[in-house]
């Protein structure tokens, strides 16, 4: 990433994108400047994982280093702050990297100007419009990015896909903490709680874009299978190490409080192993915290203590190894690729599942 500038060139890139959108809304008036602001901060920085591995999808078969693919890469950044926007309404969440999440920014607005009605429910529904912009403006960057009519054409359809996958997992997350786990069997929790992860983040995340490029540059089906086995196995082990700082992430390198995942009542791979290793007492604590969001820290903290005592953490640290194994050996079967690209692949293993934040 370093390597070709790709962090800055996106940024420009997504820069270019906002100031365009300013002046298509400036004739709504002023009140706009705050909705387009939330989406900004949100685009501001980053790690530029998913712009990253549309970028390479499309190197790694040869196609070009330009504009047209920094741009089409950018949209994918733009995707996220839309399912971020979204997720942090569905969390109810408080803060997002280290900052208030749009739709609390939103309702503050609301009470320091004495508007009439809920704070609450505006900030909801401001925070929900910044989201479905982002997805309108993610499929325009895409379209006019400049990439050839053709190669838009073959990368449409797994466009698309991602898209509404993406809405699914959303939803399938929301009715799996509706549901609940009960009297679940602990190889159902898990298979269960793979599957959230797979179309919730680990498919947008990384195997879709991923395909993106890899289809819009031409690659041939057994590129494309080995591609997408890379893209499922380190997808998981991106998700299950954001599952792992969830709970145990500094809060100043994640931006969020610690154990919030605890508060939000995530139902994850972390959790699952708890459940079935941990002494029943001790099971019992990590289930009854789970979803409280008046957790207080000194129960997190003996939370912690116990899914790691349990030896939850070690199963879930190996799954993640696993993982970057797995999308390690799949790009080693994939041939027809660039050296360069090659290189940047197996980097971003590294990159996605020894992370901080």
């Amino acid at each position: 990433m370093d390597g070709v500038d790709l962090r800055a060139r996106v940024q420009q890139a997504l820069e270019a994108h906002l100031a365009r959108q300013r002046e298509v809304l400036a004739e709504l008036g002023d009140p706009m400047d705050p909705l387009v602001d939330s989406v900004a901060e949100l685009l501001a920085g980053g790690k530029r994982l998913r712009a990253a591995f549309l970028y390479w999808g499309w190197r790694v078969l040869g196609g070009s280093d330009d504009d047209a693919v920094v741009r089409a890469a950018s949209s994918m950044e733009v995707f996220q702050a839309a399912a971020l926007l979204h997720d942090d309404v569905m969390d109810n969440s408080d803060l997002r990297r280290g900052r208030p999440t749009a739709h609390r920014a939103f309702a503050r607005a609301h009470e320091r100007y004495g508007w009439n009605g809920d704070p609450a429910r505006f900030g909801h529904a401001a925070a929900i419009l910044a989201g479905d912009l982002c997805l309108n403006w993610t499929d325009e960057i895409f379209s006019t990015s400049g990439l050839p009519r053709q190669a838009l054409e073959r990368a449409r359809p797994e466009f698309d896909r991602m898209r509404t996958q993406l809405m699914g997992g959303q939803f399938l997350d929301m009715l799996e903490g509706a549901l609940g786990w009960g009297e679940l069997g602990y190889a159902e929790r898990l298979a269960r709680s793979r599957r959230v992860i797979r179309y919730k983040s680990a498919k947008y995340s990384v195997e879709q874009p991923l395909l993106i490029g890899a289809h819009a540059a031409g690659a041939d089906e057994a590129t494309l299978a080995a591609l997408s086995a890379y893209g499922t196995g380190l997808g998981e082990a991106f998700q299950l190490r954001d599952d792992v700082l969830g709970v145990f992430g500094d809060p100043e390198h994640t931006g969020k409080p610690a154990g919030d995942d605890l508060r939000e009542g995530k139902l994850t791979a972390l959790v699952a192993h708890t459940l079935e290793l941990a002494d029943p007492d001790d099971a019992e604590l990590v289930a009854a915290s789970l979803g409280d969001p008046d957790l207080d820290d000194a129960t997190v903290e003996r939370c912690r203590r116990l899914i790691e005592d349990s030896g939850a953490l070690a199963r879930t640290e190996e799954m993640i190894a696993a993982g970057a194994r797995a999308a390690r050996e799949s790009l080693a079967t994939a041939e027809g690729l660039t050296r360069e690209g090659r290189a940047a692949l197996d980097g971003l293993v590294a990159i996605c599942t020894d992370r901080q934040t």
